[in-house]
């Protein structure tokens, strides 16, 4: 009888039902570094009967390139937008129907009708934001709302700026300070483009991802960066400053999603269930300084100063943040050589 039972119970935790307690086994996650809150998945696993295990990547495209090799081992990805757009398009998500769960509800309207997932059919939110930098109001006391800062830099900057070692976010940040639209295939606007980075290139120090190090560390005096590490590296040196150039801004959301053929597909869309809990998207931001895309999630915060933070609310005046497709292959052809004799 008791086998019998356990039988039973094990062929339940199989099945997917929003809000059961019921699961069994592992899950295999791979996020960005720095980017999920230990408490988080102790959480899950306590509720679930999981194991979780973790590991962490630098960009989208090292994320994709290991998907796209085969048998990574992993069941949740967390890609960016235009990543999300790609790895659906290649077939490399399961479509786990979010929209059917039980916590759907609290995603943030805005936030469904995407153009990387229409009405979600394969992702939810993890956290979104925007991309600029962050200036040493110490070491610079001039304007920083502009992209002039990257790549026309100021005396008292020069050799002091980190750039993100990101193809998809220097090249747009350049193409909006030339005053040329994103992913244009125009080889004149293009050029002009590579003109402006190949003379900033000398002002600049490093291309990397750690930017709250570098910032706060005082290796540097201005970095690109996304606006919650931004808030999270003044928490730490308070004269550090947001900008929110004249010229343009960034916007992005990372996403959960599930692998095609992913080896636990049924604790994945357990785990994509929980995340879309206010309590739960709460924890997240207080570990990572972003906003989540849940509604009723800034009522959970421990840390209520992140809602309310100039990163997190960019000023009137500001432009408002742009989600960029995908580029067409024929633009990321071109960006691909600018990008590698940018790093020569």
């Amino acid at each position: 009888m008791k086998k019998l039972l356990g039988a039973a119970v094990s062929a339940a935790a199989m099945l997917f039902a929003a809000g059961s307690a019921l699961a069994a086994g592992e899950l295999h996650i791979y996020n960005w570094g720095d980017y999920t809150n230990p408490e988080l998945i102790k959480k899950f696993e306590k509720q679930y009967d999981v194991k979780v295990t973790l590991d962490d990547y630098d960009s989208n495209e090292t994320m994709l390139s290991k998907v796209r090799a085969g048998n990574s081992g992993y069941d949740i990805v967390v890609p960016s937008d235009y990543t999300v757009k790609i790895m659906i398009d290649e077939g490399l998500l399961e479509p786990t129907e979010p929209n059917k769960m039980e916590n759907f509800k609290n995603v943030r309207p805005e936030f469904v009708d995407i153009y990387w997932d229409n009405g979600r059919h394969y992702s939810v939110p993890w956290q979104f934001g925007t991309t600029n930098f962050t200036v040493n109001t110490d070491k610079y006391k001039g304007d920083i709302n502009t992209f002039a800062i990257l790549f026309d830099t100021p005396d008292e900057l020069k050799g002091q700026v980190n750039m993100l070692d990101d193809i998809t976010s220097v090249m747009h940040a350049a193409e909006r300070y030339a005053g040329v639209a994103r992913c244009t295939a125009d080889k004149a606007e293009l050029k002009k483009v590579n003109d402006i980075l190949l003379a900033a290139k000398p002002n600049w120090k490093t291309f990397s991802y750690d930017t709250i190090t570098k910032i706060t560390s005082g290796d540097v005096a201005a970095t690109q960066q996304w606006n919650g590490a931004a808030f999270r590296a003044r928490q730490k040196v308070p004269s550090l400053k947001y900008a929110y150039p004249k010229e343009g801004t960034e916007g992005w959301m990372d996403n959960v999603a599930v692998l095609k053929g992913a080896a636990n597909v049924e604790n994945a869309k357990l785990f994509q269930n929980f995340i879309m809990d206010p309590a739960n998207a709460a924890l997240i931001s207080d570990f990572a300084g972003y906003d989540n895309g849940i509604t009723g999630s800034h009522a959970f915060a421990a840390n209520k100063d992140w809602a309310s933070s100039p990163e997190l609310n960019p000023p009137p005046e500001a432009p408002k943040a742009e989600f960029v497709p995908p580029c067409p292959p024929e633009v990321i052809e071109i960006y691909n050589k600018i990008w590698t004799n940018l790093k020569k």
